[in-house]
């Protein structure tokens, strides 16, 4: 059975998402193969990428497996970064004509189902961009367009220019920004809203623990910037909490952090990144906990929010 509402990430395929100065870094081609064919047989159809992940080499990867094996996921990728140190990046018509073609190439499809502008980019007039996806989608080469790590005004113009399907943001329980505008801006313009990061790069797996070195090859020892800010106590005291109640529940601290998510009405789907096939276990256990509303919020508050 189909799962829609987990989409399979390979930010890591071939480098550490689009940082330039860790191409050849994440998983190799077999190993991403494993992880994709563990992910279909879980019963994910929906697999998201970009063009500058591991500048060029998840997308890359992904459009070899389809190749090998015939099978055909839902697709996401999107466009923004640079795809090598020194390249160009950016929203611009020509730019995003460009790199729709080499995506495709580099999938081996004839077209992608979501394609979504990475970040904001205020160089080019907004109504140039979103022509373009614009574009895209009445040649057919898309099948919907949309946005990511865009705030509620950089979405709302969106919306005022054109007709996106979809924002990809990160949220979970260390990451609830989104909460006060962006949520219920997309409720109101029937926007569909993708949670990527549903782990907050880990720490929500258990795997970071106070006075504690960060285990080699964790985001914490590859890319730990975006991270710092969660090493307080208040974080760590809600992480011992959250183990405790999935200690109480039977499953593990994965899988309670992605059902928080997957109980909130307001997500359409969740973007994970397993580094291992093993790691879809908490995924496949996430589907089956329960969460009322009463216990959301009480989860919640642990964390602060």
């Amino acid at each position: 059975m189909a799962i829609e509402r987990v989409i399979l990430g390979g930010g890591n395929f071939g480098g550490i998402g689009s940082s330039p100065d860790l191409l050849g870094q994440g998983e190799s081609e077999e190993q991403a193969f494993a992880i994709m064919d563990a992910a279909w047989e879980l019963g994910i159809r929906r697999f998201d990428t970009a063009d500058a992940y591991g500048g060029g080499r998840s997308e890359a990867t992904i459009g070899r497996w389809i190749a090998a094996t015939g099978n055909r996921p839902r697709i996401t990728t999107k466009t923004f970064n640079p795809m090598v140190p020194g390249a160009d990046s950016g929203l611009s018509r020509d730019r995003i004509l460009r790199q729709i073609e080499t995506s495709l190439e580099r999938l081996c499809v004839e077209r992608v189902d979501l394609y979504l502008a990475h970040a904001f980019d205020p160089a080019p007039p907004l109504d140039e961009t979103v022509g373009a996806f614009e574009e895209l989608l009445e040649d057919g080469m898309v099948g919907a367009y949309g946005v990511s790590n865009f705030c509620a005004a950089e979405l709302a113009a969106v919306l005022d220019a054109g007709r996106p399907s979809a924002v990809q943001n990160s949220y979970s329980l260390l990451d609830r920004g989104d909460e006060a505008e962006v949520l219920p801006l997309c409720g109101a313009r029937d926007l569909a809203y993708q949670a990527f990061s549903p782990l907050a790069g880990g720490w929500l797996t258990g795997k970071y623990r106070r006075h504690e070195p960060a285990p080699e090859g964790s985001r914490m020892t590859l890319r730990p910037e975006p991270y710092r800010h969660l090493e307080n106590e208040r974080v760590y005291a809600g992480l011992e909490a959250l183990e405790l109640e999935a200690a109480r529940r039977g499953v593990d601290t994965a899988a309670l952090a992605l059902a928080w998510i997957l109980e909130n009405p307001q997500v359409e789907a969740i973007v994970v990144g397993p580094r291992r096939p093993e790691h879809l276990e908490p995924v496949r256990r996430a589907l089956e906990v329960r969460l009322t509303e009463e216990e959301r919020v009480r989860l919640g508050s642990r964390f602060g929010s």
